[in-house]
């Protein structure tokens, strides 16, 4: 179940991104810290505690800490209530991102043709991009396009449903300039998750993996651009395929108190075992467009959706990667979590600073780069891009980290303060060779 795009010279072009993450940051202590506070000891709970310091990740970004009154009621938020936060503190995480990247493709709003927004932690009608555009000032005649049900693919599908209006007005000689927009809000459903755990005695690790963020991008098809004008990246090819009778194993299912996340132990499994296929098929789609020094996975940096360590430990061994290819994967993975459809552009952001650079394999930054996330379905997202432009603002680092093989050591605590726009760099020197934390995990059940 396959679908492709003809690539040829497509004259499509990145050239605005922007990244807002909200002004908390997690360390593993807050979910016990609510887990204490409402839930008895019990072996599920006690299970998932351990897990949650054995995932790599040394801090989750949040529109709160534990003690936010949405997640200290007597009991779990409902919908509603979860609505009404993530319209509150979600929205203008939504407008901020938005303008980074308008502001960077030096577009105004009365030039933005299309919006194409994803969620999976929203649902009203009109959607959360409504509000958003009206707060941008954006065309009352823009053409909105929202996408739902696609998890942690949303940023791809949204940017690839882009690509496919951009080629629509090239058609009809006309330009086009999306807004291309991700916004989630996952961490309010902590305790309806720890109610699951409690009740339910299941092994649920969502609760530790996922965090709250805004990604934009501004995709252009350069008709009436002016010349020389900078980009980004430009969009080279992509491709999407589901992973059959995997629908049961990726989710993110509707419940009164907000969603459920739905992540079974084949997720890793079945995710390392469609990228082979499915960028072979992308590689041939795009025929003799790439220098032939660009063939194998290895000759490419690597944007990927950190889902988790074993996710991107998988692609390593799949695909014949080091952490070094996949280094601001594992950047926003460590730093900030994962923030689902939001995430990927964070990565493709990261990638593009100067300290990244330095980490490069071999010291040597690859002109062409892979995106690749996955989302229920399972639905496997995968595109080709080229760098336009290397002079984002320096960074400084001194090795490339990756998650810890044992937790001797915790992020910052719950209440204390993130950046509000990219987070930290990475700091510390970790070792190439590292072993990952599916190691820890296989001596955990996760049934």
């Amino acid at each position: 179940m396959a679908a492709s795009t003809a690539a040829g010279e497509l004259g499509l072009s990145i050239t605005g991104l922007g990244i807002q993450y909200p002004p908390y940051s997690l360390g593993p202590d807050a979910i016990d810290i609510l887990s204490k506070r409402y839930h008895p000891e019990s072996p599920a709970m006690k299970k998932v505690l351990a897990i949650n310091r054995y995932t790599g990740i040394d801090q989750r970004s949040s529109i709160g800490n534990p003690d936010h009154p949405l997640v200290n009621k007597p009991n779990p938020p409902t919908v509603n209530e979860l609505h009404e936060v993530f319209m509150s503190d979600g929205v203008p995480l939504a407008v901020e991102a938005s303008r980074k990247a308008m502001a960077e493709a030096r577009v105004v709003p009365a030039q933005i043709t299309h919006m194409v927004s994803t969620t999976c932690t929203d649902s009203a009608n009109p959607g959360y991009d409504h509000y958003v555009a009206k707060e941008l000032g954006l065309s009352d005649r823009l053409e909105k396009v929202l996408l739902h049900g696609i998890g942690c693919s949303g940023g791809l599908a949204a940017l690839r449903t882009a690509a496919n209006l951009c080629l629509g007005h090239t058609a009809r000689g006309k330009p086009a300039r999306i807004l291309v927009l991700a916004l989630e809000v996952s961490t309010t459903m902590v305790r309806s998750e720890l109610e699951s755990i409690n009740a339910l005695q299941e092994t649920r690790i969502g609760i530790a993996l996922f965090s709250d963020c805004a990604s934009a991008v501004i995709l252009s098809n350069g008709i009436g651009e002016a010349p020389g004008k900078p980009a980004i990246y430009d969009l080279l090819g992509w491709e999407n395929r589901v992973i059959p009778d995997s629908e049961h194993d990726l989710g993110f299912d509707v419940d009164p108190m907000g969603w459920k996340v739905v992540l079974s132990p084949r997720v890793p499994v079945l995710a390392k075992a469609s990228l082979q296929p499915t960028y072979a098929d992308l590689l041939s789609s795009l025929k003799d467009q790439l220098p032939s020094s660009y063939q194998k996975p290895a000759d490419f940096d690597w944007a990927m959706h950190p889902g988790g360590a074993t996710i991107l430990s998988g692609a390593e061994s799949a695909m014949g990667l080091t952490p070094e290819h996949m280094r601001a994967s594992y950047d926003r993975y460590i730093n900030h979590g994962n923030s689902s459809s939001a995430t990927i552009f964070s990565v493709l952001n990261r990638l593009r600073e100067k300290d990244m650079d330095a980490l490069a394999p071999g010291g040597k930054v690859k002109e062409y780069i892979v995106g690749c996330a996955f989302g229920p379905g399972i639905n496997v997202e995968m595109c080709m891009l080229k760098r336009r432009m290397m002079n984002a603002p320096a960074r400084t680092t001194t090795g490339l980290d990756t998650p810890p093989e044992t937790d001797d050591s915790e992020g910052p605590g719950p209440g204390s303060s993130a950046g509000s726009d990219d987070g930290e760099s990475i700091e510390g020197g970790g070792e190439k060779e590292e072993k990952f934390i599916n190691e820890a995990l296989d001596n955990v059940e996760l049934d």
